[in-house]
């Protein structure tokens, strides 16, 4: 396990709802002291409301200087100036970096210094930082992003790779694309906080939101940011095939959604407290992950599909790569008839056996347990750096192994 290490880790912000980076980062910080740099000059922004509110958030965050958020997890949000393309912008937003970093970690006691980057345009910032190992922990097709500099992104996220000890994957599509620009590159999908959603089938119908419980079952329920990657069409037509129907959709809403929003069968909750989540995946039927099909989501590894499954959920979804490793204990779907039709196979699937068989698809697949694979993987990673043989990680050769062939009895 990796211990006694300054660790730093530029990512997007600290303060979203949390994903692979705060989860990891916050079991790494029980033995390790982390630093936690809210990074936020990836893309330009854009003279709307919604970047105003943004850049304001980051300004108020930045003034309030370095914060405590957990015993040995510091969250420092430096001000850097968000143009990618400049390269003015670029030395001065390395600087700024590096001289706010090192301030902060003078005032921790003198440890090795580890450098993890969950974003792949601060390439710069490697050749300034004395880490022993550098970790690129890539979890998504970064230049497939909406108000990305896509050949931009590319371009830095080579120069990232050449300077990384090792390449972290989180779905099979981003290991299969880097697997021949890295010599060191490893899959590891996202885990689940297991203990925090498998309460959810013992809870009691109380326990169920007050604007949840009033709306009319069966409940279809998506957790997770209302943004490009939902497919809008979709919903609109499942919504007006099934008027019986709810679909509920539990998050920040940052994009357009006129085309569902006036639908009566459609509730936009917007976002919530990730303590509450367990209480409204109590009032679900189904976990929903209406996902286009585009360059982003091919390469994803959406965590509330484990979510939803260790909540006990049956699950419906279009036909992501990470989520057709489940099926056919997970309902997958290519057209809309498909998915109309796996929606309703999926309410029939709701029995207590059922539940509980779902939520063993990802018993052993928690955080921590992908902790320790990561910890392996590094350990393994700095002893061949400093001349040690390199060994390689089981992680990566059992991957590709459906998850329900290593669970028989999901399919009795």
């Amino acid at each position: 396990m990796i211990c006694d290490r300054n660790i730093v880790c530029l990512a997007s912000s600290w303060f979203d709802h949390p994903t692979s980076k705060h989860h990891i980062m916050r079991l790494l910080s029980e033995q390790n002291h982390v630093l936690w740099v809210n990074y936020h000059a990836s893309r330009r922004p854009q003279l709307c409301r919604r970047d105003a509110r943004l850049s304001w958030r980051r300004l108020t965050r930045t003034w309030r200087g370095i914060q405590r958020v957990h015993p040995q997890l510091d969250v420092l949000s430096p001000l850097l100036i968000p143009f990618p393309e400049s390269a003015v912008a670029r030395w001065v937003n390395t600087r700024t970096l590096d001289r706010l970093i090192r301030g902060a970690l003078r005032r921790r006691p003198k440890r090795p210094l580890q450098l993890w980057l969950f974003t792949p345009d601060a390439p710069e910032l490697i050749d300034h930082l004395p880490a022993e190992c550098v970790v690129y922990y890539c979890v998504d097709d970064f230049a497939a992003f909406d108000g990305f500099n896509a050949t931009l992104m590319e371009q830095l996220e080579a120069r990232t790779l050449a300077r990384s000890d090792v390449v972290i994957t989180a779905s099979t599509r981003l290991y299969d694309e880097h697997q021949g620009r890295h010599a060191n590159v490893h899959l590891v999908p996202h885990g689940v906080d297991y203990e925090h959603f498998a309460i959810v089938p013992d809870l009691p119908e109380a326990a169920i939101p007050p604007v949840l419980r009033h709306i009319r079952r069966p409940v279809f329920g998506y957790m997770g940011l209302v943004s490009e990657w939902l497919d809008l069409e979709l919903i609109r037509r499942m919504a007006q095939a099934r008027p019986e129907w709810s679909f509920v959709f539990l998050g920040d809403v940052r994009r357009d959604v006129g085309a569902v929003a006036r639908l009566p069968n459609v509730h936009l909750l917007g976002g919530c407290a990730y303590e509450r989540l367990p209480a409204y995946c109590r009032g679900f039927d189904v976990g929903l992950i209406p996902f286009q099909m585009n360059r982003l989501v091919r390469a994803v590894n959406p965590i509330k599909l484990r979510e939803y499954l260790a909540a006990g959920l049956p699950v419906v979804s279009t036909a992501i790569t990470e989520v057709l490793r489940y099926a056919p204990a997970v309902h997958t779907a290519r057209t809309f008839e498909e998915f109309l039709a796996a929606c309703q196979r999926a309410l029939e699937a709701n029995d207590m056996d059922s539940t509980r068989r779902r939520q063993a698809l990802v018993r052993k697949e928690s955080w921590r347990d992908r902790l320790d694979e990561l910890s392996a993987i590094v350990t393994a990673s700095l002893a061949a750096k400093q001349g040690s043989v390199r060994t390689s990680s089981p992680a990566v050769r059992s991957i590709r192994t459906p998850v329900a062939a290593q669970c028989p009895g999901l399919l009795a």
